[in-house]
């Protein structure tokens, strides 16, 4: 068995909506079937007995080792904790090679689990150990490493209940939730209205007492200390006990409470100066509780209790700390709901106060107090006190953030009981944190968990709102990049920032910010992220989609143009039409619930997408009297169709007509392909609830030309004769460019054309024999890049299309797209018509206008 490439995808795509792994999977004859592998399911079981069924529902042939491998990445992941169900292996055209995809949830854990996966495989076949628990081990660390922490995943968890998007933008805990300008980014529990400012100010903890004080908010008495000696006179000053902590921490770190002597005072300061400047606080008897304030809102509070042992009369102090440290929901750091209990100088100092030693053993249910702070993050435990909290108290709460100007903020309050006002028990607010944990309110030790990651996304996006942009999905075999900016330019007209991305680059409200293909998934991403979009429009070619899924989890609109069979059938195991189409439709099935698909009704496998559509469908196609486009429009639907001069949309008893004289990418609906271009277009902007003035006004402002659409249809004048470049490649696009020029007058007709080394031969001949029975010359040149042919086999292909003309054709054979297309420039006649077919487009269309330039220049007297 061999694995020869593993593929993220990343979002929806080919095998589910889940984010998966897909591998290449050969296998040999005797792998196609573990029947012909004596004793191998047996021992493969005896290593891993959880590995559950080896053959998916249904399925009634051979289980392969390429169907061992799926379900071993998929259980050995399930066993270390990750929440994953979707998985699956599919044989292809080639005998022994398979497709397997298993679902992840943390990409570099599934690829884990493929590696471990293919030694537990072989481990099997070669009668070899296999160490389980080692392997679990491996991947629950990973993942604990890998996903977002408690508090960031309460988060996004509340943001996907109400279909709110997200994308983690770092290894940490940086998140975006929604797109383009209705995004808003957290890092962790802290928001991106939050000023650097009060988050300053959170830090330094001298400021925010005289703040808190101002605000009326009580809080202990307290002042920075600059040595050992300042600092026991300020406990002096203030009063014994006293608390030292660093100015500027957080999690509890380096603070020592209810110091009484000037040794405490040493060790404690110690602590404290590793962390930078020391403060000394007045200490404020009674418990800890953390409360916590969201918008103008008290949403959850916590007792904290200190990090404590009970003994047993018959371990040490350090042997029970290290007991408890045992229980499984004790981890390092935020990945688990409790931390484990540090055992440090300060734990020391605690012990001495008790009159112990680490190595003391305690008598059995003495309590062992290892901290008088009861951070969490230091070992401590939290019990939820929300129904108790006195309104008083909370509002001490809520003003103790808003002087601060923190949008969310944990308040530490210290005092004997949350059911009476600060102010009648002598306690006080002693510290106000930005970025909050959550643990304690989501899983409290003890007591009920508190739903604030839901409070946190309310805060961020209104009710009703979900922080999506309209997105515009276009796909197809031709007419894609065409329809596709012809969408945007309607947007645009409305007065939206749009994003488009294409084959041609990626734009930002107009402004190209990327160039070459920027069809796939990581374009439309980027544009997603930016915030000065308002709308996208994507166009989705095949491969971005094989490669790594979509760049979004759903579209308002899906716009599949047609599909047809030169679209690079062959590669990728994508071998017929109906493969296509398959991957096509991933666009309409991720259509959002309210949205819609635009499908060509005169596509027979295109229509065939509308029963996958979880929105509604507007189909659209020349003929009015097709039938599919008679029933949709009698039942009272979107329809998009042409009436003589007219293009009409249609819903019920409402109707829009637009004159096709008035829509110059047509030339008055004179060419065909651009009229069902335009169709899909003005159906994607009506389902995006555009003004139809706005549509026409639009489509009347939008030409073919080298800046709106290069390389589609851009048609020239060169000294008398008509010049027209395109871009097609596929015999789709031969069939209708020779419809097109067909209706255009021209006395000699000529072409120049390269093919694309990556297409089928019979898909590269059939161009020519189109173009054969078209043109008058045809003028051949080998492409700057043969993608994987030998040299000259293209041009080989392309000749033997022409073999069969119908018509007696000029054939030239050139090097170099660049001469090719002056050769055909300087036969060119008053009347003529050339259309060549470009490779390179912006390098050719520059080299065309310079051509024009020069003519105009000889032609004008001096």
């Amino acid at each position: 068995m061999e694995v020869s490439r593993i593929r993220a995808l990343r979002g929806p795509n080919l095998w589910s909506r889940r984010t998966a792994l897909e591998a290449i999977v050969a296998c040999t004859p005797d792998e196609c079937s573990i029947d012909h592998l004596p004793d191998f399911e047996p021992r493969l079981r005896a290593l891993f007995p959880g590995i559950g069924v080896l053959r998916e529902t249904g399925h009634a042939g051979p289980v392969s080792l390429a169907h061992v491998l799926e379900a071993a990445a998929l259980e050995l992941q399930a066993a270390a904790g990750c929440p994953i169900t979707f998985s699956r292996t599919s044989a292809t055209l080639e005998t022994g090679t398979y497709q397997v995809v298993v679902e992840y949830s943390e990409e570099a854990v599934g690829r884990l689990a493929f590696e471990l996966a293919q030694a537990l495989v072989h481990a099997a076949l070669r009668d070899a150990p296999f160490d389980l628990q080692a392997a679990i081990a491996r991947l629950r660390n990973l993942d604990e490493d890998e996903r977002l922490g408690p508090s960031t995943g309460a988060i996004v968890d509340a943001a996907v209940a109400r279909g709110i998007p997200y994308r983690r933008l770092t290894k940490g805990s940086m998140v975006q939730f929604g797109w383009g300008s209705r995004q808003r980014r957290i890092q962790a529990a802290e928001l991106d209205s939050t000023s650097a400012v009060a988050e300053a100010i959170a830090q330094d903890k001298d400021l925010t007492k005289k703040l808190l004080r101002a605000a009326g908010v009580p809080a202990p008495l307290g002042r920075p200390a600059s040595n050992p000696d300042d600092a026991w006179t300020a406990a002096r000053e203030i009063g014994l006990p006293v608390v030292l902590k660093p100015q500027d921490g957080n999690q509890g770190k380096g603070v020592t409470v209810n110091i009484m002597t000037r040794e405490q005072i040493d060790m404690a300061w110690r602590a404290a100066a590793e962390y930078g400047k020391v403060m000394v606080e007045k200490f404020l008897p009674g418990c800890d509780f953390r409360l916590l304030v969201v918008g103008n809102k008290l949403v959850a509070a916590s007792r904290r209790e200190p990090p404590q042992v009970v003994g047993d009369g018959l371990h040490t102090v350090r042997e029970l700390v290290e007991i408890v440290n045992q229980d499984p929901k004790r981890g390092e750091g935020h990945a688990t709901s409790l931390t484990k209990i540090r055992f440090d100088d300060i734990a020391v100092v605690r012990l001495d106060a008790q009159g112990l030693t680490p190595a003391s053993v305690p008598a059995k249910g003495r309590r062992v107090i290892l901290r008088n702070n009861a951070n969490l993050s230091t070992g401590g435990t939290a019990t939820d006190v929300t129904d108790e909290v006195h309104p008083a108290v909370a509002a001490r709460a809520v003003a103790a953030a808003q002087m601060v100007g923190l949008d969310i903020c944990g308040v530490d309050v210290v005092c004997e009981s949350m059911l009476q006002p600060l102010e009648a028990q002598n306690g006080g607010v002693v510290e106000v944190n930005a970025a909050p944990g959550l643990r304690m309110h989501l899983s409290p030790s003890y007591g009920k968990g508190r739903a604030v990651g839901v409070a946190m996304i309310d805060a961020l996006f209104p009710a009703g709102e979900n922080g999506r942009i309209p997105v515009i999905a276009v796909t197809g075999t031709n007419g894609k990049t065409t329809t596709t900016r012809l969408i945007a330019h309607l947007l645009a007209a409305h007065g939206l920032r749009t994003g488009m991305t294409n084959t041609d680059g990626v734009y930002i409200n107009g402004r190209q910010t990327d160039s070459g293909d920027c069809s796939g998934p990581k374009s439309a991403r980027n544009v997603l992220m930016h915030p000065d979009v308002d709308t996208a429009v994507f166009e989705i070619a095949r491969g971005g989609v094989l490669r790594e899924g979509l760049g979004f989890d759903r579209c308002e609109v899906a716009v599949v143009t047609n599909i047809g069979s030169g679209d690079h059938l062959g590669l990728n195991y994508i071998t017929t039409v109906e493969d296509l189409a398959v991957l096509k439709r991933v666009i309409v099935q991720n259509v959002a619930p309210t949205g819609y698909a635009v499908l060509n009704a005169a596509d027979a496998i295109v229509t065939e997408m509308a029963s996958a559509c979880p929105g509604k469908v507007i189909f659209f196609a020349s003929d009015r009297h097709h039938p599919l486009m008679a029933t949709h429009r009698a039942q009272g639907k979107r329809t998009v169709f042409v009436d003589g001069a007219m293009l009409v949309a249609a819903e019920g008893s409402r109707v829009e007509r637009i004159a096709l004289q008035g829509i110059p990418v047509t030339r008055g609906g004179t060419i065909g392909f651009q009229v069902e271009n335009v169709m899909a277009a003005v159906a994607a902007a009506w389902a995006v609830n555009l003004s139809w003035d706005t549509i026409k006004s639009g489509l009347a402002s939008f030409a073919s030309d080298t800046h709106n659409a290069p390389g589609r249809f851009n048609v020239m004048d060169y000294a008398g004769a008509t010049v027209i470049a395109d871009y097609g490649h596929n015999p789709d696009a031969m069939q209708a460019l020779v419809a097109a020029v067909n209706a255009m007058p021209a006395q000699r007709r000529s072409v120049v054309i390269s093919g694309a080394g990556d297409r089928r031969d019979s898909d590269i001949t059939h161009q020519t024999v189109i173009l054969g029975a078209a043109f008058d010359d045809v003028i051949l040149y080998q492409d700057a890049a043969q993608r994987g042919r030998a040299d000259g086999e293209v041009m080989a292909l392309l000749r033997e299309g022409l073999k069969g003309a119908s018509r007696t054709v000029r054939i030239d054979e050139i090097r170099g797209e660049f001469v090719a297309i002056d050769t055909a420039l300087a036969r060119l006649q008053p009347g003529d018509l050339c259309l060549i077919l470009v490779d390179q487009v912006q390098e050719a269309l520059d080299h065309l206008a310079l051509r024009i330039k020069e003519t105009r220049e000889r032609l004008v007297p001096a």
